[in-house]
């Protein structure tokens, strides 16, 4: 633990005069009409915000920087429409992001336009993700399955990483140190090294303990974006990264009075966390090839190509019934992907994108059974292996009669190799009646493919899959208004939303008591979300956002509000920048309630409920001597307990079985001192 009175030392000394660093702030900071911001992944065509049909967000360099959040997912959360879920804080907890009330895989995640979801669970680990590389960030809510194919049904969120600016140098180096032995070293470099080409690298290196037993997260990661940039005539990017995370699987927090635990010499629980010996690794890498060019002013052509792997390895040991046993998994996923657009623009006001996309997955599992002592049980490894492959094609045109109004229609068809076509329509209105105002409307049709998970998991005495599967498939509608007040200091927005799903996909026991993936439920759901976003007024940016979800799931027994969504979301954020050069920003992050039923599927009121919760996070940051940073991040201030799921814990001393939780993260701080040049 960190003494008090080492922070507040630390505290002023970051509040050294740098009389430099304020005019700087303001130049990083221009009062910038929302309105006008240029958006690119609503459409696939640079829209100003105003152009645009779905309700978005957009985060650049600035607001990543001066964020206390320490990933992604901490990053976007409580954003308008936005819910961000770990199973517990600790080091390597998968973190989701959910869009109106909608599961993790219904939102797409892509980097540089390369999918980083998960084709094993369809959904993206935004932990992964590290923040120092991203450039800019646009979430666009809505149904995207127009342009985007399968998994974009709530919304989409495409991360452009950063690339060398002409006539600059960027070079900085960072290290950190904080709670729980936390340790942080990283680098970025970038350049525009000879004539038209450039290059940007950015490494990472993160470590920790963790909050509780088992909870510690080894991190590396890199990435390298080479350009090729001349003009609008051509535009060549070629990025690849690598991720690899080694980390413990702590599980949830047993119940209070809950006593270690060994078997045969080996401690299999304690007091603080279901599991000692649950182990996770992970590589990641991805390559993506962008070619843009725009030879005639009413010409646009792209070119996308990219390449994944995914390997994870999965260490499991447990205890049942005084018996000890486990599995070592190994899955491996290779994507291949291959996507061109041709932009039309005939006459003023119009716009017609014209593409095709395809998609081929290979995936491998590879399971071994573990003997009471945590050996290989010989003749037990199985090797699943299976490949499928997805076309689309699609377009959307768009025409703009006058300064008034603007209409927008799309269609895609799509061919799965597994479970046939979906056509897929999409159709947008934009109203402006005033310059500074823009009513919108979105309606379109989503679907979501099942995972090879779902199609193809081994089949053993209690799992398997199913190749019959049909996809997720519903409507999405979002209707809003965005304003801009008082010479653009003042932003506001109103979004109403509703959806529907059929044919959801779920892991359920059949009539032989096998549990396998099948078309159960449907889900539906519609709610509001309100911004408003005030400044600069005297040094000042506040920022405020609350979200109202009412979403229901319908199983063949009962309808009842779904599971672990929260009905209402609301954050904070208060910037200050201060004449003497620092920057202060203060984020508070209210979570509602959330029902948890368990496994029967006849309740209507909840077995459990996880309680609300608030949490405040702070960074302070001071520029010195010009190009030395020196920033101290405070998260969970107020040290707030709250948990995020909950599942059961059995006893083995006991025998007794109780519903335990996953804790979520107590307070944290961390120091760090960076070079700039």
């Amino acid at each position: 633990m960190i003494n008090p009175r080492t922070l507040t030392g630390i505290a002023l000394f970051l509040v050294m005069p740098s009389a430099t660093w304020a005019q700087e702030a303001a130049e990083t900071n221009p009062n910038v009409e929302v309105l006008d911001e240029i958006v690119v992944s609503a459409t696939k065509t640079e829209e100003k915000r105003k152009d645009v049909p779905n309700a978005t967000i957009v985060l650049d360099r600035f607001d990543i920087e001066e964020s206390p959040a320490k990933t992604l997912g901490e990053l976007l959360a409580n954003e308008p429409g936005i819910d961000w879920r770990t199973y517990g804080d600790y080091g390597g907890s998968v973190g989701e992001i959910h869009i109106r009330g909608m599961a993790g895989n219904a939102t797409q995640i892509r980097v540089n336009g390369v999918t980083v979801n998960s084709p094993s669970l369809g959904s993206a680990d935004v932990a992964k993700i590290p923040l120092n590389s991203i450039e800019r960030i646009e979430v666009v809510k809505g149904s995207g399955s127009v342009l985007y194919g399968s998994g974009a049904m709530a919304g989409t969120i495409n991360i452009i990483t950063k690339r060398p600016e002409r006539e600059k140098t960027d070079l900085k180096a960072v290290a950190g140190y904080g709670s729980q032995s936390s340790y942080r070293l990283a680098g970025e470099q970038g350049m525009f090294a000879v004539g038209d080409f450039g290059y940007y690298l950015t490494a990472n290196r993160y470590k920790t303990r963790g909050f509780r037993s088992n909870s510690d997260l080894s991190h590396n990661d890199a990435s390298l974006n080479l350009v090729l940039d001349k003009g609008d005539l051509l535009d060549v990017s070629l990025y690849g990264d690598y991720i690899y995370r080694d980390f413990g699987r702590p599980g949830v927090q047993p119940p209070f009075g809950t006593q270690s635990y060994s078997l045969n010499g080996t401690e299999f629980y304690n007091s603080e966390s279901a599991s000692l010996l649950n182990r996770e690794r992970e590589n990641d890498a991805h390559a993506v090839l962008n070619v843009k060019s725009e030879p005639v002013n009413w010409l646009g052509l792209k070119f996308r190509g990219d390449y994944t792997h995914m390997e994870s390895y999965d260490y499991d040991r447990h205890v049942s019934w005084g018996m000890a046993s486990g599995t070592r998994t190994w899955v491996t996923n290779k994507v291949l992907g291959l996507e061109g657009d041709v932009d039309l623009r005939p006459f003023s006001g119009a716009n017609l994108l014209i593409g095709a996309e395809y998609r081929h997955y290979d995936w491998e599992n590879k399971n071994t059974e573990l003997d009471p002592f945590g050996a290989d049980v010989p003749g037990s490894t199985t090797n699943t292996e299976a490949n499928l492959h997805t076309t689309g094609v699609y377009m959307e045109g768009q025409y703009r009669p006058c300064r008034y109004i603007k209409g927008l229609a799309g269609i895609r068809h799509e061919d799965h190799s597994e479970f046939g076509t979906e056509d897929l329509p999409r159709f947008g209105l934009i109203i402006n009646p005033l310059q500074t105002t823009a009513l919108k409307f979105n309606y379109g049709k989503h679907f979501l493919a099942p995972t090879p998970n779902d199609l193809y998991w081994p089949e053993g005495p209690y799992t398997s899959g199913n190749p019959n599967l049909q996809p997720e498939k519903g409507w999405h509608l979002d209707a809003g208004i965005e304003q801009e007040l008082f010479d653009n200091k003042v932003f506001l927005s109103l979004t109403y939303f509703y959806w529907d799903l059929k044919d959801k996909i779920l892991w359920a026991p059949d009539s032989n008591w096998v549990w396998k993936p099948q078309n159960l439920n449907k889900a539906k759901a519609q709610g509001c979300e309100v911004g408003a976003k005030i400044g600069p007024f005297y040094d000042l940016t506040l920022a405020l956002n609350y979200t109202y979800t009412d979403a229901e799931e319908e199983n063949p027994y009962v309808t009842r509000r779904a599971t672990y969504t929260p009905e209402n979301l609301f954050r904070g954020d208060l910037t200050y920048w201060a004449p003497f050069g620092l920057i202060a920003t203060a984020t508070l992050r209210y979570v509602g309630d959330r029902y948890f039923y368990g496994s029967d599927d006849t309740l209507t009121e909840p077995a459990d409920t996880l309680d609300s919760y608030i949490t405040m996070d702070l960074r302070l940051e001071q520029r010195l001597f010009e190009h030395w940073l020196l920033s101290l991040q405070a998260n969970n201030l107020f040290n707030k307990s709250y948990d995020t799921y909950l599942s059961s814990f059995t006893n083995e001393a006991t025998g007794q079985t109780r519903t335990a939780a996953f804790p979520g993260a107590g307070r944290s701080v961390f120091f760090e001192i960076a070079y700039e040049f």
